[in-house]
């Protein structure tokens, strides 16, 4: 068997699962988009150790350990997106973007983060020792 055959197919593999990584939304597609590619790889690991004729079979014995972690990865990633799913309602990658934990004074209005005196027009200076780091940011990222 030439190595021109398997090579080419793995090669069409890999390329299917980089568009798949690159063009999918959903997060189950893209893990297995990742799963073709990992695949492409372990095709061309067996088929150079089938050419090369090695004796210590190096190249199957990567490509099992690699079904191992390919196997871990998928069960920790889909149990990432089953709880995401659960907790948002989509598996959607470009609306899972604003998960980033916020300070909880920037999510507050600009009139509930000022005291009684503040609001006056006379700042208090214990109430500005005490304000959180989040208003302090903000005051800097406005200004």
């Amino acid at each position: 068997m030439h190595l021109a055959y398997p090579a080419v197919l793995a090669v069409l593999l890999f390329c299917t699962g980089l568009y798949g990584v690159l063009a999918r939304r959903n997060a189950i597609l893209v893990l297995m988009s990742v799963e073709l590619m990992l695949n492409a790889v372990n095709l061309n690991l067996v088929a150079f150790d089938a050419w090369l004729r090695d004796t210590l079979h190096a190249g199957q014995a990567l490509t099992l350990f690699i079904i191992v972690v390919a196997a871990a990865e998928i069960g920790i990633g889909l149990a990432v997106v089953l709880a995401v799913y659960r907790n948002r309602g989509t598996s959607d990658i470009d609306r899972l973007r604003d998960t980033a934990e916020t300070d909880a004074a920037e999510t507050l209005p600009d009139d509930a983060a000022l005291s009684g005196t503040e609001a006056a027009g006379r700042p208090d200076t214990a109430d500005q020792a005490t304000a959180p780091a989040g208003t302090a940011q903000k005051a800097e990222a406005t200004a």
